[in-house]
């Protein structure tokens, strides 16, 4: 008799195991091809003072290993990426080096080199990771065109402070040598600024669908895209820096995400952020956090843009969720277990 009830225990504990792997598998099957877009910001690619080719592939490494995780979950991932301290070298370096036998390369150009060199970096990193971690995927990098509408105020109102800092008596002869219009930094001295306009769509969307589509983890968008306008059957290169968030946000919308991923440096968006009543955020409604923007708990330039695109992709289409968290809590944010979830 007492090896029948052992029997019949063990059947039971059979069934529970395969009960609990059933339930395993439906919920990663509840996840597997659903698309993220992971808009990184520029801590994930630099961090600290590291400014070296070395140091920012240390931190690229770094950052793919996070990815590799949402990977391993079963989503579909895009990346984009910021380039701001990366242009910004770029740009010191052309300064520089800028004379009549060596002219200094246009912005739209230096966005390109970026795009080429950060892809670079994460795309190795990717590809090592992935291959350690037997998982039969590749990424690949594309150079990506933003297309912006040559009739955006922004061209009118250039924000957006980009390159080297300038004493008063060198800006106003880099005004006066290239017609630059240059502004004072937050009395650090004085910085050339340029037009920030809206992203309306990008060029590379069909290849970028097609290359996810066929399992690849594809890097696009970065620096927010290079920036162009259409003049009859040709796209041009504008002088101009499109918000990274805002590109991204476009990416995911024209992609079809389910996901759009905004990593920062912290782990949730705080209304009275730094102030004794601050309160973090985790589950809110778009309509929420309209509210508290228009109350002025964002920052310009900081936490605001990563909230307005957030918002933008949520109201884009029923069932879409935005997500802001830091690089260490995106896996566990897609699950719904940290960061600031945003939905309808």
């Amino acid at each position: 008799m007492k090896s029948f009830y052992f029997v019949i225990n063990k059947y039971i504990d059979i069934i529970k195991i395969t009960d609990i792997t059933r339930l395993f598998l439906q919920e990663k099957r509840r996840f597997m091809n659903k698309k993220v877009i992971v808009a990184l910001g520029g801590n994930a690619i630099q961090r600290g003072n590291g400014a070296t080719a070395k140091e920012q592939q240390d931190a690229c490494f770094e950052t793919g290993k996070q990815i590799v995780r949402l990977i391993e979950a079963g989503y579909q991932v895009i990346i984009s990426h910021g380039n701001g301290p990366q242009v910004g070298n770029i740009l010191l370096q052309q300064s520089a080096a800028n004379s009549e036998k060596l002219p200094a390369m246009p912005l739209d150009t230096c966005v390109a080199m970026t795009q080429g060199m950060i892809g670079y970096w994460l795309q190795n990193s990717l590809d090592e990771i992935l291959a350690s971690s037997k998982i039969d995927k590749k990424a690949v990098t594309v150079i990506t065109h933003t297309l912006v509408d040559q009739n955006d105020l922004a061209f009118h109102e250039p924000t957006k402070p980009v390159g080297p800092f300038y004493n008063a008596e060198e800006a106003r002869e880099v005004h006066l040598s290239f017609g630059y219009a240059m502004v004072e930094d937050a009395g650090r001295g004085y910085r050339r600024v340029v037009p920030s306009p809206k992203p309306v769509d990008i060029m590379e969307k069909e290849s970028i669908k097609t290359l996810v589509d066929k399992g690849f983890v594809v890097i696009a968008g970065g620096g927010g895209g290079i920036p162009v306008i259409k003049k009859g059957n040709k796209y041009v290169g504008v002088e101009a820096v499109i918000d990274k968030d805002l590109a991204s946000e476009k990416m995911a919308e024209l992609l079809d995400a389910d996901y759009f991923v905004v990593l920062t440096a912290v782990e949730n968006v705080a209304i009275n952020f730094g102030k004794p009543e601050q309160k973090n955020l985790f589950k809110v409604s778009a309509s929420e956090m309209k509210q508290y923007a228009k109350e002025g708990h964002f920052a310009p330039g900081s936490m605001l843009p990563k909230v307005e695109a957030a918002i933008a992709f949520v109201e884009s289409k029923p069932g879409r969720i935005s997500i802001i968290t830091s690089l260490e809590e995106a896996t566990e944010a897609l699950s719904g277990f940290a960061g600031t979830r945003i939905t309808q």
